[in-house]
């Protein structure tokens, strides 16, 4: 459907909606708010830079990204003892994609939602889990305790197909002998690539992926996408190509038919995570989301170093920190529009822990990342959250799970906030809804967020979810929607192992990156480690000791 015929279908919707006030039948569309990331003041940076700045700070190091990796990146400073940077937001408040909000019910996620349990490599996730007290013990044994309290309850997942719900995502009822077969054939090839080692001991898919392998043959699947790899196995079972694709869909915000084999390869591959009190697929979470992570650590740092965070000031521009410059500081520009003033701060050291699509608006030279930044697409999301007065009656099948998957919906499915606490929890709940716009080119997607009202997304949620839920409109008592236009990198065919991505991951003098953009797929893991590696590097240049999370 293109953008025209997609906003005609809108009007209808919305049209449908008032009508529905108008008479007997089904209840009017519920209130709610129609939220997003601060559009107006990112779209400032296209007119041209406000006047010289009025006044002018020193900061030794300046973090630009109160995200996941802009936090990380704080988090491992004020654990070297190191107190002497700034944190600069855009938003009014931190997270990125890993915000939550709450209302009178519960706390909820804006994004991410989930962490598996972190493999080994990931020793700067298990150092942070410790420090918040959900990892017990030693943060490098093989097999940890966690918290049960963010232990994912049962059961974890369920797909609605044909009618009725199952257990787990990969479809079951109805599947012929000959597509089980190619369920095992791919289990079996993604099997040996987990175990897969190359000459050096690396993994073939590791967790953070710059620990993987360079194996030429495994480099080689960064040019291909994951439909034509599945092709080329002899796979073509419709139905492991819909979890495949949804799969891609999920975590990339892209179908399997654009998403690099390499990225679609070491979604099922790189995890190896374990715990001594939960299975191996087991997953933490909280009510709020991976918001406990982002806050958590925001309390660290402010436990270690004071406050150290600004937010609501847009980066207008970066000048500096290219090769040759020698000892001059890099010169951050901030607009602070509820100041309506131009703030100017002079680092010695800068880490961008922002989206990298903003390079080209922001810096000042820098001529070949500009480049390489253009060669990024991002994807953009849509997540709503529902507030319900009881749990919706299901049609049939499986018990509520916490992950809810309608198998030809529009959307993502669904997470439950209140799952964590349904052996205690009455009464009301609220319902975190998702959508990727993977049939639409990201352009298109993100002018379908701008252009489309309130009122047609709450009827398309509502109907997408009246399909297994036949009360959810009478239940639901509030639906708020919030729109990122930005909110991933794409790993397309070329960017993973391509020379554009490298470009941000090398150490410089004085400027690091550290957005999970630089690792080509937004992971909370990949986040992390990005800022945990762009303030160790940090340290190193300013001569502070300090024992690596990384190793």
């Amino acid at each position: 459907m293109d953008r025209r015929d997609f906003l005609a279908s809108v009007a209808l919707a919305t049209g449908a909606a008032s009508l529905a006030a108008c008479r007997s039948g089904p209840p009017s569309l519920p209130p709610g708010d129609l939220l997003g990331t601060a559009l107006d003041l990112g779209h400032l940076l296209r007119d041209p830079a406000p006047a010289s700045p009025g006044e002018t700070r020193e900061v030794p190091v300046v973090i630009v990204g109160a995200g996941v990796a802009g936090l990380a990146a704080g988090w491992k400073l004020a654990r070297a003892g190191f107190a002497d940077f700034l944190l600069v937001e855009l938003e009014n408040e931190v997270g990125g994609n890993s915000r939550a909000g709450s209302n009178a019910v519960s706390v909820f996620p804006w994004g991410a939602h989930y962490l598996p349990l972190p493999n080994r490599e990931a020793l700067a996730v298990r150092e942070l889990l410790a420090e918040l007290g959900v990892l017990l013990g030693d943060p490098r044994a093989a097999q940890p305790v966690y918290d049960e309290r963010f232990l994912c309850a049962t059961p974890q997942e369920r797909l609605y197909r044909d009618g009725r719900w199952q257990d787990g995502l990969l479809p079951q009822a109805g599947v012929s002998a000959a597509e089980r077969s190619q369920y095992r054939h791919f289990a079996e090839l993604i099997e040996a690539f987990s175990q897969q080692r190359d000459a050096h001991g690396r993994r073939a898919f590791a967790l953070p992926m710059e620990l993987s392998s360079r194996a030429p043959d495994l480099l080689a699947l960064d040019q291909i996408s994951m439909r034509d790899w599945l092709l080329a196995q002899g796979l073509t079972a419709p139905h492991l190509h819909w979890y495949v694709n949804y799969a891609c869909r999920d975590d990339y915000g892209t179908s399997s038919a654009e998403v690099s084999a390499w990225a679609g390869i070491h979604y099922f591959a790189c995890r190896d995570g374990e715990a001594r009190n939960a299975g191996s697929e087991t997953v933490l979470t909280a009510p709020e989301g991976n918001a406990w992570l982002t806050r958590g650590m925001q309390r660290s740092i402010e436990a270690r170093v004071g406050q150290r965070l600004l937010t609501g000031a847009l980066a207008r521009r970066v000048s500096g920190g290219e090769r040759g410059t020698g000892n001059r500081p890099i010169e951050v520009d901030l607009w602070l529009p509820g100041e309506r003033r131009t703030l100017r701060l002079r680092a010695e050291q800068l880490i961008w822990a922002a989206p990298l699509f903003l390079v080209p608006w922001v810096f000042a030279g820098h001529v070949d990342l500009k480049a390489a930044a253009r060669s990024f697409s991002h994807a953009p999301w849509l997540v709503a959250n529902l507030t319900l007065t009881r749990f919706p009656d299901d049609r049939s099948g499986a018990p509520p799970a916490w992950d809810n998957v309608l198998y030809d919906g529009a959307g993502l499915g669904y997470v439950v906030a209140t799952h964590q606490r349904m052996r205690v929890w009455q009464g009301a709940t609220i319902l975190t809804w998702y959508r990727a716009f993977d049939d639409l080119s990201p352009q298109r997607g993100r002018a379908v967020l701008r252009d489309t009202p309130h009122a047609a997304w709450a009827e398309q949620i509502l109907a997408e979810l009246e399909r297994p839920h036949r009360n959810i409109r009478q239940l639901t008592s509030h639906l708020d929607v919030f729109r990122n236009g930005h909110a991933m990198a794409r790993p397309l065919p070329g960017l993973i192992w391509g020379e554009a991505r490298q470009r941000f991951a090398v150490d410089s003098e004085r400027l690091r990156f550290a957005h999970a953009d630089v690792s080509g797929f937004s992971l909370f893991e990949e986040a992390q480690y990005r800022g945990v590696l762009a303030a160790e590097r940090t340290l190193h240049r300013l001569g502070v000791r300090f024992t690596s999370s990384l190793a």
